[in-house]
């Protein structure tokens, strides 16, 4: 499953001890959410989301919360004793929705068995009928929809079913990073789309959105996927060539490098993204503020498609500093 997790409001500190991949470690805020949700203390899970604001946080944390094993015993109990609240049965929506995606596993179809696949479909199905219901009483509720276009892709309900929804959403609530970050995943090949879909939904993603948002960052997820999917020696030529070069520094200048951006709990999630594709291609110099707004911070996202995700961090980090004159550090 892909997360998102948060920035600070600027880099962190350089160690020999880093990076961290632990989102509680990047959003020391949601320690108390994570404390509340292992002790199944539902009252006190609901004041943390409370007190959260916006709804990218709360999609944040929403995702967090559902990768906690065992929540869904006291989510099961919140939504039966307050059915009118769309707040718990979401989350026990995309809890069941992550107890699916550990069955099925992030192998590709070819690689999951049939009982991998029933189980799979099953908890997604139980999660779908909980948000139905959320959508048709609450239709700009965000948290859900969210959660729905990952149950349309898991359910394999198609691109036009998936993008209906992602426009429900976005009629309410335009440029929301988590949900643009999952319907990206859909339209890529390996979800029954193409890489011109993927690289158009991204060019969208980065054009509609207001300058500084995090919403540019998708064009660099695009390009990971894509070189995710070439065979061995293309997929580095493929990050090296200047069209991808430049259409990742265009996003970057309007993202997270715009004067107008301010660090939020996608922040790092959106650095990482560049600071990987510009290492993998190549661009170090590139790849230099993003690690310098990162410090010791990452997400598993996208780097887990790397065999030794720390050492790969760390050593292009290392290049990306010796490129600006910085040093290793």
């Amino acid at each position: 499953m892909t997360s998102t997790t948060s920035g600070m409001t600027g880099g962190g500190p350089m160690g020999s001890s880093g990076p961290t991949f632990d989102p509680y470690d990047n959003t020391p805020e949601l320690i108390p959410l994570r404390t509340a949700a292992q002790a199944g203390d539902w009252p006190a899970v609901r004041a943390c989301f409370a007190g959260l604001g916006s709804v990218d946080r709360i999609s944040s944390a929403s995702s967090l919360l559902a990768d906690i094993a065992g929540v869904e015993g006291f989510l099961e109990r919140a939504a039966a004793e307050s059915p009118a609240d769309p707040l718990p049965r979401t989350l026990l929506a995309e809890r069941y929705v992550y107890i699916g995606w550990d069955i099925r596993s992030g192998a590709r179809a070819k690689d999951v068995s049939q009982d991998q696949f029933s189980q799979f479909h099953d908890w997604l199905r139980r999660a779908e009928r909980l948000l139905i219901e959320v959508c048709a009483e609450q239709p700009s509720y965000a948290p859900a929809w969210t959660t729905r276009l990952t149950t349309a892709r898991g359910l394999q309900l198609g691109q036009a079913e998936a993008r209906r929804r992602y426009d429900r959403l976005s009629a309410h609530h335009p440029h929301h990073y988590r949900a643009q970050t999952q319907l990206l995943q859909q339209v890529c090949p390996k979800w029954g789309g193409s890489w011109e879909a993927a690289h158009g939904f991204a060019r969208e993603c980065a054009t509609g959105a207001p300058d500084g948002s995090n919403s540019a960052a998708v064009v660099a997820l695009a390009h990971i996927e894509h070189w995710l999917d070439l065979p061995s020696g293309e997929d580095a030529a493929y990050l090296r060539g200047v069209p991808v070069r430049d259409d990742l520094r265009f996003a970057a200048q309007v993202s997270v490098l715009h004067p107008d951006h301010r660090p939020d709990w996608n922040s790092v999630g959106a650095h990482s993204a560049f600071a990987f594709a510009f290492s993998l291609g190549g661009h170090h110099a590139d790849a230099a503020p993003h690690f310098a707004f990162l410090g010791d911070r990452a997400t598993e996202y996208p780097w887990q498609y790397l065999p030794d995700q720390r050492s790969a961090f760390l050593g292009f980090r290392k290049a990306a500093l010796e490129s600006r004159g910085g040093g290793a550090r």
